[in-house]
């Protein structure tokens, strides 16, 4: 008879969210030379001269039972330390995120260009979770898969921890139709519809993802032509692979790159924060799936519009326009 082996449960957080973000879990690793949990925070973390020192005595790293970890605390294997971030200063996004849909296990919402999905790096509480977590207060709400802090429209969240696996088992076996679209310059010369297969590489710190010629598809985009009007176009695109920029980097591929993008062809240089003009005209309109624990057929329409195509002198003026 096989022997089935369980995960080790993690404790639940000791410490509550500040503004929507939830407070960093330090696994201690399960061997390691260090006397002390300190001696490990400060090789692991590289805060910088006397952070970690100043935390702990400050009582700001805490245990699975609440309390304070000593500066001198012993190193134990294989527990866990919780503390909060500094919350970086974040220019807010000047755009409402709206719920199109909302029941006991999931929300869909629809959201703004230049609000990131989740936190990282310097977008931490000006994202769409954290700040549904506050609008809705739903602590727990997780996202089950993320959208380009660049790109407009539908997500979906998960309001209980323990059903997120069952949606994001949708995304990663490609059970969930999703359609987006696009505008971009009008070109006759470029066949459509058409399928569009690549082997795309995105490296770990490096913006832009590449393809390489010759080697085995790992993404494929279905590239439709809606509407045009002589100079610019309003396409229709289909991916049947989730990887990073797909669709910005099969669109430029077609010598069609997506109006707004600062990324392809060419990587401009660093945009300020508050500056919201041009919008990417990439949006995620339709997601469409059967709910994995109601049974439900689903299908959600964003009710978002790209400027460009609606009214090309307000997105290429001086403000973004309406989001």
């Amino acid at each position: 008879m096989p022997v089935v082996t369980r995960k080790p449960r993690i404790p639940p957080s000791p410490l509550p969210q500040r503004r929507g973000v939830d407070p960093v879990r330090v696994k201690l690793p399960a061997d390691g030379a260090w006397a002390t949990v300190r001696d490990h925070l400060v090789e692991r973390l590289k805060a910088g001269p006397g952070v970690i020192d100043q935390m702990l005595r400050d009582g700001l790293v805490v245990g699975a039972d609440g309390l304070p970890v000593a500066p001198d605390a012993p190193y134990v294997p294989s527990a866990f330390v919780w503390f909060h971030r500094e919350l970086p200063d974040e220019v807010p996004v000047p755009y409402g995120i709206d719920v199109v849909y909302r029941d006991e296990h999931i929300v869909v919402a629809d959201k703004p260009h230049f609000l990131a999905t989740t936190p990282r790096g310097s977008h931490v509480t000006e994202t769409a979770l954290a700040r549904l977590r506050r609008e809705l207060d739903i602590p727990a709400l997780g996202a089950a898969h993320r959208l380009d802090r660049l790109t407009a429209g539908l997500i979906l969240f998960t309001v209980r921890p323990e059903e997120r696996g069952a949606y994001q088992t949708l995304f990663g076996e490609r059970r969930v139709r999703k359609e987006y679209e696009a505008v971009a310059a009008h070109d006759p010369g470029v066949g459509l519809p058409r399928t569009v297969r690549s082997h795309i590489v995105k490296e770990r710190g490096v913006i832009a993802a590449y393809e390489v010629p010759g080697a085995e598809p790992n993404s494929e985009s279905r590239v439709e032509l809606a509407e045009h009007d002589g100079t610019l176009a309003r396409y229709r695109l289909t991916p049947h692979t989730g990887r990073t920029h797909q669709l910005r980097v099969h669109m430029n591929a077609l010598g069609l790159p997506i109006l707004g993008d600062p990324v392809y062809p060419l990587v401009t240089g660093p945009v300020p924060p508050d500056d919201f003009r041009r919008p990417l005209q990439l949006l995620s309109r339709v997601l469409e799936f059967t709910d994995p624990l109601t049974g439900a057929d689903h299908r959600f329409v964003s009710a978002r519009e790209l400027d460009a195509w609606t009214s090309y002198a307000d997105w290429a003026g001086p403000s973004a326009g309406g989001q």
